[in-house]
C-alpha cells in the first residue's frame, strides 16, 4: 500500500501492529495534553536512524494526523486565526486535542508526520536516505517502525494538517517549512514487548 492510498482514504494495512501502535500513541499524545501541556517526550519523539547507518540522528517531534475523512484542519486553521495571542492558542488547542480529539485511533492515518526548518540539511539526509527507522520508547513500551520517508507537498493534506497542528505551538513556523512523511512498513516492524 503506499502513501497515497492512505492519504486518500483508500485501503489500510490490517497488520496488527498498525492498530496496536496507534491506540498507543493516541494515549500517549492524549496523555502529554492533559498532563503534560503538549510538551513533547519520549513516547511522541522518536529516535530516528537512517537504513544503514549504524547510529541515529537524533531524536524528531512526530505529529499524528486524522485520516482526510476525518480531517480537522479546517477547525484547527480557524483556531489559529482567531486570536493572536500565543498563549491564548496554545490553550485552545491544548483544550481541542485534550478533549476527544485522540478517542479514536482508526480515524488517524498511520503515516508520521514532522516539521524541519527550510533547506534542513537534516530533512534532505533523511529524504535521501529513502528508508528510517523511528523508535519510541516510553512507558515501557517500544515500537520500532522501518518507515519509507516522503517529502510532501503543499498541497498533500497530511502536510496541511502538520502545518495547521504545529501552528497552533510555534506560530512563527516559516513558510517555506519542510514536511516529511514517515510510511510504516508494518511487517518489517517490531515491538517490545511483543503483541500477545
Amino acid at each position: 500500500m503506499s502513501m497515497l492510498q492512505e492519504t486518500f482514504g483508500m485501503a489500510r494495512d490490517p497488520h496488527p501492529l498498525r492498530m496496536a501502535f496507534l491506540r498507543w500513541q493516541c494515549r500517549v499524545r492524549q496523555m502529554s495534553m492533559r498532563e503534560n501541556a503538549g510538551q513533547p517526550d519520549d513516547s511522541i519523539m522518536p529516535e530516528v536512524t537512517p537504513e544503514g547507518a549504524e547510529d541515529a540522528m537524533g531524536q524528531i517531534i512526530t505529529v499524528m494526523n486524522k485520516s482526510p475523512a476525518y480531517s480537522v484542519t479546517a477547525e484547527l486553521t480557524h483556531m489559529a486565526a482567531k486570536t493572536n495571542d500565543p498563549a491564548q492558542r496554545r490553550d485552545q488547542a491544548l483544550g481541542f486535542l485534550a478533549a476527544g480529539y485522540y478517542q479514536k485511533a482508526d480515524e488517524f492515518s498511520d503515516i508520521l508526520t514532522a516539521t524541519f526548518p527550510p533547506g534542513s540539511e537534516g530533512a534532505r539526509a533523511l529524504h535521501e536516505a529513502g528508508h528510517v527507522t523511528l523508535s519510541f520508547d516510553a512507558f515501557r513500551q517500544r515500537f520500532d517502525l522501518r518507515c519509507k520517508v516522503w517529502r510532501l507537498a503543499e498541497h498533500n493534506p497530511l502536510y496541511l494538517a502538520t502545518m495547521a497542528h504545529n501552528r497552533l505551538f510555534n506560530p512563527a513556523l516559516p513558510p517555506a517549512t519542510e514536511v516529511l512523511g514517515f510510511e510504516p512498513d508494518w511487517a518489517n516492524s517490531s515491538s517490545e514487548p511483543p503483541l500477545t
